[in-house]
C-alpha cells in the first residue's frame, strides 16, 4: 500500500496516522507493563488475603525496592495504554449510529485507568514506610489489591458498551464483525467474579483466586491481543476507503 500525497487528503491522512500510532503503542506499553508486573514480586504467586499483619509487612521490608520500581512503572505507564482503546473509540464513532456508544465507551475506559493508577498509588504507600505499623501496611494492602481487582463496573460497561456498539452497527459494511460483540459480551462476563475480592478471603472468588485474578486478568490481556489485530484490519480498510492509502 502506498500513502497518496495530495493536499485535499492530508486531513484523512493525519487521521489515519495517529491511530496508526496510537493502536503500535499498545504492544510498546503492552511489553512495559509485563516486565512491571513481573518484577512486582505480589503477583508470583498473587499475595494471599489470608496473611497476617506481620507477614504483610515483613513481605513489604523485604521486597521494598521491587515493589516501589514495578509500581512507579505502572504509574508511569499504565495511563499510556489509553491511545490504544481509543482507537476503538474513534472507529465506534465511525459506526452507523449515534456516537452516544463511543463516549460511553470513553468514559469506562478513563474510568478504569483511573482506578488501575490509584490502586499503583495505594501499592507506593504501603512501600514508602515499611517499617510502619503492621497494621497499617495491612490496611494500605487490603486496600491496594482491592482497588486493583475488585471494582469492575467501569470495566465490564466497557466492554458491554462495544458489543452493543458492534450489534446497532448493522449495516451492510459493519466497523468491526459481529463475533467482536459476542468476543466483548463474554469477556464482560470473565470480569464480573472480579467483585466478591471485596469480600471473600479464600477461594476463587478472592482477590488471589483463579476466577478473580488469574482469569480476570487473563481475559482482558486475550482482549487486547485480538483487538489489536481487529483494529489493524479496521484503520487499514478506513485508510482505504477515505482514499488515504491506494488499495
Amino acid at each position: 500500500m502506498q500513502i497518496v500525497e495530495q493536499v485535499q487528503d492530508r486531513p484523512k491522512a493525519g487521521n489515519i496516522k495517529a491511530q496508526w500510532v496510537s493502536l503500535w503503542t499498545g504492544p510498546a506499553v503492552g511489553a512495559v507493563l509485563v516486565i512491571a508486573m513481573l518484577a512486582f514480586p505480589g503477583f508470583w504467586p498473587p499475595m494471599s488475603p489470608t496473611m497476617s499483619a506481620d507477614e504483610v509487612a515483613s513481605f513489604y521490608a523485604e521486597h521494598t525496592a521491587w515493589m516501589r520500581f514495578s509500581q512507579v512503572t505502572f504509574n508511569l505507564c499504565g495511563v499510556m495504554v489509553l491511545p490504544f482503546f481509543m482507537v476503538i473509540a474513534v472507529q465506534m464513532k465511525r459506526m452507523k449510529q449515534t456516537h452516544v456508544f463511543a463516549y460511553c465507551y470513553l468514559t469506562a475506559v478513563v474510568s478504569g485507568v483511573t482506578i488501575f493508577a490509584l490502586s499503583n498509588i495505594l501499592f507506593l504507600v504501603a512501600a514508602f514506610r515499611p517499617d510502619r505499623s503492621p497494621e497499617l501496611v495491612m490496611l494500605l494492602n487490603d486496600l491496594a489489591w482491592i482497588v486493583l481487582i475488585a471494582p469492575i463496573g467501569m470495566v465490564v460497561s466497557q466492554f458491554v458498551v462495544l458489543a452493543l456498539a458492534v450489534y446497532f452497527d448493522d449495516g451492510p459494511d459493519p466497523v468491526f464483525p459481529r463475533w467482536v460483540g459476542h468476543y466483548s459480551l463474554a469477556t464482560a462476563v470473565a470480569m464480573v467474579p472480579a467483585a466478591g475480592a471485596a469480600v471473600f478471603h479464600t477461594g476463587p472468588l478472592a482477590w488471589d483466586g483463579l476466577l478473580s485474578f488469574w482469569v480476570r486478568n487473563g481475559a482482558f490481556a486475550a482482549f487486547v491481543v485480538v483487538m489489536f489485530f481487529v483494529l489493524r484490519r479496521a484503520v487499514l480498510r478506513q485508510a482505504v476507503d477515505e482514499g488515504v492509502v491506494a488499495p
